[in-house]
């Protein structure tokens, strides 16, 4: 019987060497026979291999081993402290970060949801109806239901509602998975998801229709995102479930196109117009989100802004390091600035102009990290927004299968089979864990330099190290003048005083 199974092996073998040989396309399998094919085996699990056992702690990108390891710990609530001291070599490291503790640390208190409400009212500037002081400086930012599975969406939600986070809905409208409880930031993307004519122009009826039946607190016109920037997006219709068609406003089954730029408005002052009647039908703060490239235009829209009786809420700066939406490579790599350089710019054309105490500025590009965060803070952030991180506390692996609908964690597919293994109760939980441990860490480095809350962090308490034995000042490096990256003086004792409110209650 073993020598007839061996026989028919072999047999098998030699047509598929001769079938190599005579009939294979790839060079490879025509020269090298049969262990040809062993390679594209190889190829698929080097990564894999690398991730597991190659890669030390601080290789790997875009999260290395000990980030991924901080937020898994502190979502699933374990021990997240790391022993005997940094792996990192801080002396000939470039651009790392030291931040600078003050010799009187303040004492360290706080609620039992380690409460930081933004030093900001959202939309007070142009006395919106609904302007309002953010309940948590973290909030979690664009992901779309479709780009995520529905159990991924709802786990967000839910995580954010236990953590009084906000939660950006990403362009691809407000499905029944972000109605769990938590603030929404509804976004608007070139498609007009969820506001949406059947041309696919934006449709004010149906958008009133689509915030007066969801939380909705505030409202972000996408201009671009750091994974594309300039570019728009294609969802396949054999992917348009019959849930996404119902959150999207389009037919089951149908091609969703969101084109590059878009329709509603073609310059700043129609854009600007654009926001003001989104803010009076609704009385909610509208803002923007960009990744940054051509400067000029945040010069010009200051300039209108100055020059006229209208104004975005909020700016959002996407650092070209983001990564949610899956993109072709050159428009990753190569296409707008990563997020400091990118935000101390724009920060600073808002500053120059007195216009930055009016604004709320929230970052994003990997800043779901104590550190990092408090960096975006020093250089005038006012929220943080985290995605990613959302993500890998979810239980995404980093196996970067966002793009091919096949993720293995059930986080970013669609596929029925995967998305099973995705529990939202215990998710949810995690989720809320995550953003929970984040405040945590934030309101300890505060303490720690002497500062009540990470937003009256200035650059003054940051300096960068090179890998030539010396430092530079964060407030020299961003040419910042001094007080810049603070909120005014009015908004750091009103948030003093909130934040005092609320660990004594």
């Amino acid at each position: 019987m073993f020598t007839i199974f061996a026989l028919v092996i072999l047999i098998a073998l030699l047509a598929l060497a001769l079938f190599d040989v005579l009939f294979a396309k790839d060079a490879i399998y025509k020269n090298f026979p049969i262990v040809g094919r062993v390679r594209p085996l190889f190829v698929e699990m080097g990564p894999k291999l690398r991730q597991y056992i190659v890669a030390s702690n601080n290789e790997e990108r875009p999260f290395t081993r000990d980030q991924r390891h901080w937020i898994y710990a502190s979502s699933e609530g374990k021990n997240n402290y790391f022993g005997f001291g940094t792996d990192n070599d801080l002396e000939l490291s470039p651009n790392y970060l030291i931040i600078k503790h003050s010799a009187f640390p303040l004492a360290d208190k706080h609620d039992e949801l380690y409460s930081i409400p933004v030093a900001k009212v959202m939309g007070a500037y142009r006395q919106r109806k609904h302007a309002f002081r953010p309940e948590s400086v973290i909030s979690v930012s664009a992901m779309s239901f479709g780009s995520l599975s529905g159990a991924a969406i709802e786990s967000i939600n839910r995580g954010c509602l236990g953590a009084r986070a906000l939660h950006n809905t990403g362009e691809g409208g407000i499905s029944k998975h972000h109605k769990h409880g938590a603030g929404l930031i509804y976004q608007l993307g070139t498609g007009y998801y969820g506001s949406r004519a059947k041309d696919g122009t934006f449709d004010i009826e149906k958008f009133i229709d689509t915030v007066q039946g969801a939380n909705v607190k505030a409202i972000e016109i996408k201009l671009s995102q750091g994974a594309k920037p300039g570019l728009g997006g294609v969802l396949p219709g054999k992917k348009v479930t019959r849930e996404i068609a119902e959150a999207r406003g389009i037919e089951l089954g149908e091609t969703c196109l969101s084109p590059s730029s878009h329709t509603a408005f073609s310059d700043i002052d129609s854009m600007l117009d654009f926001v003001e009647l989104l803010a009076d039908k609704t009385g909610i703060p509208v803002g923007i989100k960009s990744a940054v490239g051509d400067i000029n235009f945040w010069n010009d829209l200051t300039d209108s802004i100055l020059s006229t009786n209208r104004s975005v809420d909020f700016v959002a700066i996407d650092g070209g390091e983001g990564g949610t939406g899956a993109a072709p490579l050159v428009f990753s790599d190569h296409v707008a600035l990563p997020f400091k350089l990118a935000f101390s710019r724009v920060y600073k054309i808002f500053a120059e102009k007195d216009l930055a105490d009016h604004i709320v500025f929230m970052g994003a590009g990997r800043l779901g990290f104590p550190e990092e965060s408090l960096f975006g803070f020093a250089l005038g952030c006012d929220m943080i927004y985290v995605a990613r991180e959302a993500m890998l506390s979810i239980g995404c692996i980093q196996a970067q299968k966002c793009h091919d609908n096949s993720c293995p964690t059930g986080v970013a597919t669609q596929k029925k089979w995967l998305v099973r293994g995705l529990n939202p109760d215990l998710k949810s939980a995690q989720m809320m864990n995550y953003l929970l441990t984040l405040r945590k860490e934030l309101l300890r480095l505060s303490n720690a330099t002497g500062i009540e809350h990470p937003a009256l962090i200035c650059p003054e308490h940051l300096e960068i190290i090179t890998d030539r034995f010396t430092s530079q000042a964060a407030l020299e490096l961003f040419d910042y003048k001094q007080g810049w990256g603070l909120p005014s003086e009015h908004d750091q004792k009103e948030v003093v005083s909130v934040i005092k409110q609320i660990q004594q209650a």
